[in-house]
């Protein structure tokens, strides 16, 4: 077998692994924070923020949901990190927006934060935030979902079924997961670009 083949069946056993009826509550706690006219606040770091930003992109251009990534503003998240830390990067970027128990928060992260061991601290601080203001909160995360796992509404945790490529798996198979999400019935409104082409 080569390692592309390998790759590739992991891949499947992984995302095979994942439990449906997470994602189910996940698209259905987001359809209900859109319904009551809520925000959507989407965090990550590494690779998963860029994929944050790509998530905003999908759920306000095609679920209609106001969204934004502190990760789309470079020049607000570099001066929060240089003049106050990482750490409170995010959380005091949430206390800027304002953020309410109307909103909500989707973090993707490969460990879901831990702050024992100083790993995404700045999620940590951020999802305690969400949790002091009653926000809703939604991950897709690796490993035992770590913080994220334990304060989140709804938590899909891609199952580290592969030792050394838990990393990997998680972030691509998170891609899958959210365009699950913005594609499902209870969240899409608009169709993408090829699908509408006849």
């Amino acid at each position: 077998m080569t390692f592309s083949e390998g790759f590739i069946a992991e891949s499947t056993r992984v995302l095979g692994a994942i439990d449906p009826e997470s994602v189910e509550r996940c698209a259905s706690g987001l359809a209900e924070v859109r319904q009551c006219g809520g925000r959507l606040f989407v965090l990550g770091v590494g690779g998963s923020a860029g994929h944050a930003s790509h998530a905003v992109n999908d759920f306000r251009k095609i679920c209609g949901f106001e969204a934004y990534s502190p990760v789309d503003n470079v020049s607000e998240l570099t001066a929060r990190i240089n003049d106050d830390g990482w750490e409170t990067s995010f959380s005091e970027w949430l206390k800027g927006s304002n953020l309410s128990d109307k909103d909500a928060l989707l973090v993707f992260s490969v460990g879901g934060g831990d702050a024992e061991r100083g790993v995404s601290a700045n999620l940590v601080r951020a999802l305690e935030v969400a949790v002091d203001r009653r926000a809703a909160i939604y991950g897709v995360v690796g490993r035992d979902g770590g913080y994220t796992a334990k304060v989140a509404n709804a938590c899909v945790v891609i199952p580290p079924l592969f030792a050394d490529h838990v990393t990997a798996h998680t972030e691509g198979l998170c891609a899958v997961i959210w365009h699950l999400l913005v594609s499902h019935p209870a969240l899409a409104r608009e169709p993408t670009r090829w699908e509408a082409i006849r």
